[in-house]
């Protein structure tokens, strides 16, 4: 017998075919049947009449690994459950909180307390991967997570935060490393190849840490290597990766940037004019062909049998470390190193100066050549202040760093300088062309949430502390009602797959991401007609409407948009 029955409901079941009017049984951890059903005696049941039915959310890019293990991870995560997510894919842009140790753990320890504000010492209670994740697993879960290792700290582990090639006997203790977290339950590695160490890395290095992914058909995902002009050549360089030691792939959170290089500040004035327009009207010019491009191109290797995937999120708002705007170089040792240069007048005058005469160079290794210069493509505007740990600068949570500047008297590099002294090296940042989700730049996105092949992430950074990203809230509602009801820019059937089975079959997840008989029981009902975010750039912590129930593992987690208290019921997702 069925102990749960969710009724004539509209069934979208993740595979991209159309929807059906059934009832979905469900027994203990399974979707029992698809059907229609008569009522049962002491069975649950749900009327789910003019609603929609379909998988629970899969968010293929997310850092709610660096959370997940904290006792109070449930009030923390929350948000995620309460917007339809049931599974997310943690351990990105080459950063995690496991494997931790080694010669080089006090650079691991630093690393990561810069961007979780934590007491590392006192809140990592593990080495491994394994151990991590039987820690996390000891404590329960709120919802489903797969775990890639990270080659970030992998990279730390084996040659500190040098700004070099990898020897090959470095390459030979990443891979190592990669094994065995692989053999631990780790389901792929990631790489963030933007940020310091991983931008230092090389293809070969890369191709060499693949051929590992390969022997254990793990995935290999990246934040590349550019956003910007040269984000073809850092397509290419993961494709290499993907193609040589035949594995999959997955490009995450796709988005481009142009560096207009000397034009830069007339483009800049150009597109503001326009984004303050955009409050009245926006000017139909297509701002995706970049992309677009790319998306062609993916699709023709595709055909020739390359295992590769991509991933978006809807919003023109980014956000990252401030430390990322730096030069590498001046990220190289320790925390108290770094906090020294930043304190130092002429050593700040270096970083200005490297930061407005860089050039952005493929590979992008050199010292002042790294992509993630946005001080010099976007302007000294293009920063907000995201998080802070003091009490003291709560306030410029929320802020412009051009308007915290003004307002102390300095140059902006100087602010942000004193800001990470300040605050021992603790700041993410909010990073945009202008206004925060205007309808000129939101032009950008159209090609990845239309193409069939780019599932929507998050991007998730819910660590208790400062302003979040309003799609740690709302993502999947804003998603849905925005660009699916109201826009129309996608079917229905299509938006739901982008959410559900395209990640799961990508990251091959085992019985998930698609409302199958004796597949899991990951569940949302939604309704269409009322679905919406409740939240945005400025009021980023509303409660989505629309979420009726969400069952996690067959637990029924979310009821009338609601957390149902206790419920636990997540699982490791183990290669």
């Amino acid at each position: 017998m069925p102990d749960i029955i969710i009724k004539n409901g509209t069934v979208v079941d993740g595979t991209g075919a159309p929807g059906f009017i059934a009832d979905v049984a469900v027994t203990g951890d399974k979707i029992e049947a698809i059907g229609k059903f008569e009522q049962v005696n002491g069975c649950k049941t749900i009327d789910a009449t003019g609603k929609i039915v379909c998988p629970g959310i899969v968010d293929p890019h997310s850092h709610a690994d660096m959370t997940i293990f904290r006792e109070d991870h449930r009030d923390i995560l929350a948000p995620l459950v309460k917007q339809g997510i049931t599974t997310f894919i943690g351990g990105n842009c080459g950063m995690s909180m496991a494997p931790y140790g080694g010669e080089n753990q006090n650079l691991i320890r630093d690393y990561l307390a810069a961007f979780t504000g934590m007491d590392i010492e006192a809140a990592v209670k593990w080495n491994s991967t394994g151990e991590f994740i039987s820690h996390i697993e000891k404590n329960g879960m709120l919802l489903n997570m797969g775990l890639l290792a990270p080659h970030g700290l992998l990279r730390i582990d084996a040659m500190g935060m040098d700004t070099r090639s990898a020897t090959d006997d470095e390459v030979g203790k990443m891979s190592r490393s990669l094994e065995k977290s692989l053999e631990e339950g780790a389901i792929g590695l990631s790489t963030g190849l933007q940020y310091m160490p991983g931008l230092q890395s090389d293809t070969r290095e890369l191709v060499a840490l693949g051929k590992v992914l390969s022997k254990y058909d793990g995935i290999f995902t990246s934040h590349l290597r550019s956003y910007m002009n040269t984000l073809p050549e850092a397509v290419d360089e993961v494709v290499e990766v993907a193609r040589t030691n035949d594995i999959r792939a997955q490009i995450s959170h796709i988005f481009w940037v142009p560096d207009m290089g000397w034009f830069g500040g007339v483009f800049r004035m150009f597109a503001g004019a326009l984004i303050k327009m955009s409050k009245y009207w926006s000017l139909p010019i297509p701002l995706d062909g970049e992309e677009g491009k790319q998306f062609k191109k993916l699709d023709k290797l595709r055909e020739q049998g390359v295992k590769i995937s991509v991933d978006a999120m809807p919003t023109t708002t980014g956000f990252t470390h401030l430390f990322a705007f730096f030069p590498p170089w001046a990220l190289t040792g320790g925390k108290e190193e770094i906090i020294k240069r930043c304190k130092d007048p002429e050593t700040r005058k270096e970083m200005l100066y490297d930061i407005t005469h860089g050039k952005l160079i493929w590979p992008h290794t050199g010292k002042n050549t790294w992509s993630l210069n946005l001080f010099k493509i976007m302007g000294w505007g293009c920063a907000r202040i995201m998080a802070v740990v003091s009490e003291k600068n709560k306030r410029y949570e929320g802020m412009q760093l051009l308007t915290i500047a003004r307002e102390q008297g300095k140059h902006p590099f100087d602010a942000a300088c004193d800001l990470l002294v300040e605050e021992d090296g603790c700041v993410l940042v909010f990073e945009s062309m202008g206004e925060p989700e205007d309808r000129f730049t939101e032009r950008s996105l159209f090609a990845a949430l239309k193409d069939p092949n780019v599932s929507i992430s998050t991007d998730t950074i819910l660590m208790g502390f400062g302003k979040p990203s309003y799609l740690f809230h709302g993502c999947y509602p804003k998603f849905i009602s925005r660009y699916v009801r109201d826009m129309k820019l996608l079917p229905l059937e299509l938006g739901v797959r982008k959410m559900t089975g395209l990640a799961a079959e990508h990251f091959q997840l085992k019985d998930r991401g698609l409302l199958k008989e004796k597949w899991f029981a990951d569940v949302l009902v939604m309704d269409l007609n009322t679905i919406a975010p409740n939240c945005s750039f400025v009021n980023p912590t509303g409660n989505p409407s629309g979420v009726e129930h969400v069952f996690i593992n067959g637990c029924h987690t979310v009821k009338d948009g609601e957390l149902l208290p206790d419920a636990m019921p997540g699982r490791t997702l183990k290669r």
